[in-house]
């Protein structure tokens, strides 16, 4: 019926004589002023209130037979190197796999052919496990390709990962589909699991129609002439609507309930702190805790310190004040603000190269965005330039609310804070060859630039201000942008399913398109819209994601509708980029940009600025104003002041096709290489051929020494050195470099044993070195300390052996954080991240910290200070194998 409904309502609308032109045409679909067009597929307006669309998603069409798949150990990839996986043809009449040899991959011999996957095709998978029970039995470990060791006591569950539902690639929640887990019935060391493939239940629909059926009038009325856009502003204000909990608290999305920080703060900066101010003050309250800290509650190892973004939080909460202008609201965000900064300045800020660590900001998911070699320590050791956005913002924010708090010294301090990160973001990240910034620094001793776009961290450069004129127009001409608008990195990483990687998320879409209008890119402004407008009209609701290679919600690991982030970014394209409102402390300014294709008459009415209502209308197209009345008459400025009351009119007329058009870098989507896996023989690098490479270049110490279509490297032993190989591909691309191999001469290395110097306990864990280790908490062993001499002078890195099993990698809030003291002094931050749940005997190392020695006897300190306190507030705990000092 819904069908029949949609195909009349069409068949009238083209009677009648329908045949606009488009407002936006590209090769992949096209914006109508009443439509969407995407292949064969439409989405059509039928009037501000209501859309239907038969949008169909590829991912229910045709199911290979092909499948691969790999096994996991405790929800880890450790079966096989990265990119080696097994095949199987699921041909009809086959209903099991042969029995596949743990580590041995299964390849498929069927031949080519490749037909559909039958509903409901049954598949058991069966593994024989017996070398990994082999090893348990008789060392009481297994070791991986990597050379890991999995314990007997650790070994928690063997699970399938893989291509086809149920089967899925995220590692961190196999133990979750209950489908995954093979099992070992009878005892023979056969592993196996029934799945059920293309299940009904599997299908992925979206609604056939929407119409509003919410009361809308309190908030801002758009009209224009274009009837799509009117309908999707009137839908997502509908979902804002939705997305209220009945506790007046944000919640994320239809399938994420609760607060998260950097969700609520992204959308409250897009439009909710104008929109709903005092849900937007309590949600932001929810999420700060005791000690009047912002949470981090989400992100690698333990949440907070490997991932430092919370502090986005500032930047909405003076969003808010600018909104409001609520002193009470002021007062209380700056304390908290404050707080938070003062604890990442002693935690995450790196004095030697200015910036800041911590994980890429919401690019959380690890391999979907670093190399899978990099642990929660080296994640936490990366400094990623969407997080420096964030730091460089909220210490702006904090020295704008200390100078109106008279508060001079404060305001001087966090402004030099701003700064340092913007000049160190400048001068570390940004690559002269390619026009945009990097997407961060990773390594261990010498930290590398991974030359990844980001689309965040790049639109966040030119928004905050931190990239000059010159820089913002070339970040948005030069940064590529894909079919269906600006995937969060590119290129892609291969092996992995779309999420944040080879994705499009729209709210980041809505920050390129402000950065967009900041650069004065219309081009890219219209870009931006139409590629916000197309899903939200086909899929019917505003969704977390859609794939950037066909644009489709269906073939994302994870999504979900209503989601609040992506509902604020289409809201603030009308208001922040259309009508160009820009809240600041001493009023309301315009600053419209209106591509030349939007050109026309609109409306915006009954908008809320403090004490005032606004009812704004709109001629012309481009980005700067020809006229500006207010109540009839012309107004000196495009600023409203702050202590406008009552209700008032405001006419705006812009100079016609005033901004230049611009370029965008729109190039076809790209996989880079997978990451070779790089071990050293016999005076040599070896690593093993990576599909699609044609030429490898060597790094030492972080420099290139060398370029080779070969597979090893001769090396030079001589001092301390750490090598990296880097797959480069035909096109240029390359690939994240390989997890450093250290060379070093043994005399370099010294190591000292925990439990000599502080009380040990083995009890019945495995795995460590010497006769035992030591437990650091909040309770027991507050400070270790280890006299030192040292003999030669020079730089050297500190790190530890450690094991923390108080949970998953991928979650949750227990990384352990300790200072370091060198006689006394504060020389750095130890982070020893969560390495699996209740996995004690998972040893591995912490953050190394560098530091120049002279000769001489050193006390060497960790301690728990009160700004090593984690988000969890009652465990910091870790248990401490040895401390490793080597000769740089």
């Amino acid at each position: 019926m819904k069908r029949l409904l949609f195909l009349c309502c069409f068949a009238a609308m083209t009677s009648a004589g329908f045949s606009q032109q488009p407002l936006y045409t590209s090769p992949a679909y096209s914006i109508y002023p009443k439509k969407v067009i995407q292949g064969n597929m439409e989405a059509m307006a039928l009037s501000p209130t209501e859309i239907v669309s038969n949008y169909k998603s590829p991912a229910n069409q045709l199911q290979s037979t092909k499948i691969s798949f790999k096994f996991s150990i405790n929800g880890k990839d450790n079966e096989m190197i990265s990119g080696t996986d097994h095949h199987f043809n699921v041909l009809p009449g086959i209903a099991e796999t042969p029995i596949i040899k743990f580590g041995q991959p299964l390849k498929d011999v069927s031949g080519e052919t490749n037909t559909s996957l039958k509903t409901g095709t049954k598949l058991k998978i069966r593994v024989a496990m017996n070398a990994v029970l082999a090893g348990f039995k008789s060392q009481g470990y297994f070791t991986t390709f990597k050379g890991d060791k999995i314990y007997k006591e650790d070994f928690k569950g063997l699970y399938v990962a893989g291509n086809t539902l149920p089967m899925i690639w995220d590692f961190d929640n196999l133990h979750t589909r209950e489908e995954l887990e093979l099992k070992d019935p009878d005892g023979d060391g056969i592993y196996e699991t029934e799945l059920v493939l293309n299940a009904p239940k599997d299908e992925k629909a979206t609604a056939a129609s929407w119409k509003l059926s919410k009361d809308i009038t309190a908030f801002p009325l758009y009209k224009s002439g274009h009837t799509i856009a009117d309908a999707i502003y009137n839908m997502s204000i509908e979902e804002m609507i939705r997305a209220v909990e009945p506790d007046s608290t944000f919640r994320t999305g239809k399938e994420w309930s609760g607060v998260w920080t950097r969700d609520i703060s992204y959308s409250i900066i897009l439009s909710m702190a104008y929109l709903q101010p005092k849900v937007a003050m309590n949600s932001l309250l929810r999420k700060v805790n005791k000690k009047k800290r912002t949470i981090q509650d989400t992100g690698t190892g333990g949440a907070y310190p490997c991932s430092t973004d919370r502090i986005i939080w500032a930047v909405a909460a003076w969003e808010i004040y600018k909104a409001t202008g609520d002193k009470d609201w002021l007062q209380q965000a700056y304390e908290i603000i404050q707080n938070s900064i003062e604890d990442d300045m002693k935690v995450a800020y790196d004095a030697t190269t200015g910036l800041v660590k911590g994980e890429s900001s919401f690019l959380d998911w690890r391999e979907q965005t670093y190399p899978k070699w990099m642990q929660p320590a080296d994640i936490y050791e990366s400094e990623n330039l969407g997080t420096n956005a964030v730091h460089y913002q909220a210490n702006r924010v904090l020295a704008q609310m200390a100078s109106i708090l008279k508060n001079t010294s404060a305001s001087q301090k966090y402004s030099a804070n701003a700064a340092k990160i913007k000049a160190a973001i400048n001068q570390h990240l940004w690559m002269s060859d390619k026009g945009y910034y990097a997407q961060y620094l990773y390594g261990r001793n010498f930290k590398i630039m991974s030359p990844r776009a980001e689309a965040l961290g790049e639109a966040l450069c030119v928004f905050f201000g931190i990239a000059d004129a010159a820089r913002q127009s070339s970040i948005i001409a030069r940064t590529p942008v894909t079919a269906y608008g600006i995937s969060c990195i590119y290129p892609q990483i291969p092996g992995l399913p779309p999420y944040h990687n080879n994705a499009v998320w729209p709210f980041v879409q809505s920050y390129w398109a402000l950065a967009s209008a900041k650069a004065g890119n219309e081009k890219s402004v219209m870009e931006s819209l139409a590629a916000i407008y197309r899903p939200a009209a086909m899929f019917l609701t505003n969704k977390e994601n859609f794939v950037a290679d066909n644009g489709d919600f269906a073939g994302t690991v994870i999504n979900s509708s209503n989601m609040l982030w992506s509902l604020s970014g289409g809201l603030s394209m009308i208001h922040k980029v259309i009508f160009g409102i820009d809240f600041q402390p001493s009023g309301l300014v315009f600053h419209p940009f209106v591509p030349r294709a939007l050109e026309g008459h609109r409306s915006l009415t009954n908008f809320h600025y403090r004490q005032s209502v606004l009812n704004i209308t709109m001629e012309g197209s481009g980005n700067i104003i020809q006229s500006f009345l207010l109540d009839g008459k012309q107004w000196p400025s495009a600023k409203i002041p702050v202590d406008l009351k009552g209700e008032h009119t405001i006419s705006i007329v812009l100079a016609k096709s005033s901004a230049p058009v611009g370029a965008i870098h729109k190039i076809d989507n790209h996989v880079a290489p997978a990451t070779p896996f790089t071990s050293y023989l016999q005076n040599s690098l070896h690593w093993q051929k990576v599909p699609g490479a044609t030429t490898y270049t060597i790094l030492k110490n972080g420099q290139p020494i060398a370029n080779t279509s070969g597979l090893t490297q001769p090396i030079v032993k001589a001092g301390y050195a750490e090598y990296q190989v880097i797959a480069v591909d035909d096109k240029g691309f390359g690939s994240f470099a390989s997890e450093p191999v250290v060379v070093v001469a043994d005399e370099q290395v010294q190591i000292y044993e925990a439990e000599k110097f502080a009380p040990a306990s083995s009890q019945n864990y495995k795995g460590f070195s010497g006769d035992g280790f030591v437990e650091i908490s909040k309770q027991v062993n507050k400070t270790v300390s280890i006299p030192v001499t040292i003999h030669e002078a020079g730089f050297y890195s500190m790190d530890w052996r450690y094991a923390n099993g108080n949970g998953p990698v991928n979650t949750e809030n227990k990384c352990a954080i300790r200072t370091l003291k060198i006689n006394n002094a504060r020389e750095g931050i130890f982070v020893f991240p969560q390495r699996g749940k209740e996995e004690w005997s998972n040893w591995g190392f912490s953050n190394a910290v560098k530091h120049y020695f002279a000769k001489g006897n050193y006390r060497i300190e960790l301690s728990m200070e009160d700004y090593d306190d984690n988000m969890n507030g009652e465990i910091n705990q870790a248990m401490l194998d040895y401390m490793r000092l080597i000769k740089l």
